[in-house]
């Protein structure tokens, strides 16, 4: 047995490669996206380690070219969450008691594949199954997963090297053991990187998982489980299944060895997760970790000293990339009206030069939204706009057509009432609401910026003057939880921006850092006392 510390390689952020005309990247992209389009897989449950198919067969398609068919997801139902719980104790005793060296060694060695050879499959997998462009698919899919799997463990080694202090003929130490039970990571659609560290982060602090991604994710989570699996990952750690929400949260809460959930999604779902897991409490060996990143209704505040045109541009970039589907997406803006004139010059500017289509035509910026029934509920927030010719002014978009695709033109609305409905409610779609406010107002509007609708979760502030930035630094915060000054309010970086909101947003666990590892942690103190007493009088007694 070795006896050596080791120190894992220091992480570094993956470089974003830019996919110009004529690169490498771009050449073996295109040629990877080409390719899956033309060869239809089938995606079956990860269960044990084994692939487990089911006479439930689902079409998986493009958003951007819904008729087009990818492969067939097979899907399963309450006996299929019972094996992959199952699979997830009976793997457990083992992966928990692995040196944490090996298990590190597992997910460095899953990122350098995914930085390597994987990259163009990753990346080309998102831009089909979740409609991303070139870009947004390589800082999500490629990049930020790489972040994860690397810093993560890098926290996980600070997290393990963290000791208490010894007093003399005394050795005081902290182990930190994984969770009494199994670990439950539901996954959203929106980030291939998100899908890939709900399961891992856990999984590496010696959990093994039960994962259950969405329906929309399933294609691209496939090549997740395949790297996964190439870089070692022992069978049961993370057991993928297909099964809908309701189907696995009544068997997974109400078993006894539930130990925790990681969660990202929406917060209606995230309350009924919560009031579930305190209603069957009784029924566990231990209290839960419940950790959750969900909603956002994330703002754009410009003070009159701000830039026309760093603003525009944090508005057109903020709100519109991936068609808004970010819960950090821009989708309420505050801007002086001494400003509105040329913010609006360049943001309808910026809009105008915007191409919308299929990610595999790389001159296209804007894509689809992910489904059917997101389409339905964006064009309904914007028939809504349409319909509210009093308060209402649409000057961008304001178009939709499923025909092919689940198209939705950016649609960019000012308001005269700052708090109407899509002022203050989550849309999840390529809709930005601007309330313009008067000059004198600032203060007003710092007011009315915190105060609106239930969600903390990001928000920027553009401003040249130096003791106003400190005033809005001080006036939100706690209006997000990640605070961004002349910038867009998207894009966090692991290892630099760690990401996540409290209020209605989540609990603010902050994935991308140690914080967030703490989590997956049950700390055990050991005092070793060297050589116990014999007497049982202290001196007090003489």
């Amino acid at each position: 047995m070795g006896n050596a510390v080791f120190t894992p390689p220091a992480p570094r952020n993956e470089p974003v490669l830019n996919y110009a005309p004529g690169s490498p990247e771009r050449k073996a992209l295109q040629a990877e996206y080409e390719r899956r389009m033309k060869t239809a897989i089938d995606a079956p449950m990860w269960i044990g380690g084994k692939p487990v198919e089911t006479k439930d067969r689902r079409k998986m398609s493009p958003p951007h070219r819904h008729r087009h068919v990818l492969g067939m997801s097979h899907h399963g139902d309450a006996k299929h969450v019972k094996a992959a719980i199952d699979a997830a104790l009976k793997a457990k005793k083992a992966w928990e008691t692995m040196a944490f060296e090996d298990r590190a060694a597992i997910f460095l060695k899953a990122a350098d594949l995914l930085a390597g050879p994987y990259r163009a499959s990753i990346n080309a997998a998102t831009m089909l199954a979740q409609g991303k462009n070139c870009f947004q698919a390589e800082i999500d899919s490629a990049c930020e997963l790489i972040d994860f799997l690397r810093f993560n463990v890098h926290y996980a080694q600070q997290i393990l090297s963290n000791q208490p202090a010894s007093s003399p003929g005394v050795w005081n130490r902290l182990e930190y053991r994984a969770l009494e039970g199994f670990v439950y990571a539901l996954t959203p659609f929106n980030f291939t990187a998100i899908a890939g560290n709900l399961p891992s982060s856990a999984a590496l602090m010696g959990n093994t998982v039960v994962w259950k991604c969405a329906d929309s994710q399933i294609y691209s989570a496939q090549v997740i489980m395949e790297v996964f699996r190439l870089a070692g990952l022992p069978d049961g750690v993370i057991n993928l299944m297909h099964v809908s929400g309701p189907v696995a949260g009544d068997v997974i809460f109400k078993h006894r060895d539930f130990a925790g959930i990681h969660f990202t999604g929406s917060t209606a779902v995230f309350r009924t997760i919560w009031r579930t897991i305190g209603e069957n409490l009784s029924l566990y060996r231990s209290y839960p970790r419940i950790v959750g990143e969900t909603g956002g209704k994330d703002f754009v505040l410009a003070h009159p000293s701000a830039n026309p045109v760093e603003v525009a541009t944090a508005l057109s970039r903020g709100a519109f990339e991936f068609q808004g589907q970010k819960c950090s997406a821009a989708s309420r803006a505050y801007i002086p009206e001494s400003l509105w004139p040329a913010v609006k010059k360049e943001l309808l500017a910026d809009l105008a030069d915007m191409r919308m289509g299929e990610p595999g035509d790389f001159r296209n910026f804007i894509g689809a939204v992910i489904d059917e029934k997101s389409f339905d509920k964006i064009a309904g927030y914007i028939d809504g706009l349409k319909k509210d010719k009093k308060n209402v002014k649409i000057i961008a978009g304001g178009t939709y057509d499923k025909s092919k695709g689940w198209f939705i033109a950016p649609t960019v609305a000012v308001t005269t009432d700052p708090r109407s409905t899509t002022m203050c409610e989550e849309i999840f779609g390529p809709v930005l609401t601007v309330y313009v406010y008067p000059d004198a107002k600032w203060n007003d509007t710092l007011k009315l910026v915190d105060s609106t609708g239930e969600y903390a979760l990001t928000g920027s502030i553009f401003a040249r003057e130096r003791e106003v930035i400190v005033q809005a630094t001080d006036a939100l915060r706690h209006s997000a939880g990640n605070f961004y000054i002349n910038d867009k309010p998207t894009g966090a970086v692991v290892g630099q921006q760690p990401f996540g909101g409290a209020r209605g947003s989540g609990t603010n666990d902050k994935a991308g850092s140690h914080l967030n590892l703490l989590r997956w942690t049950s700390p055990r103190t050991i005092k070793e006392t060297f050589v116990p007493p014999t007497d049982h009088r202290y001196p007090f007694l003489g």
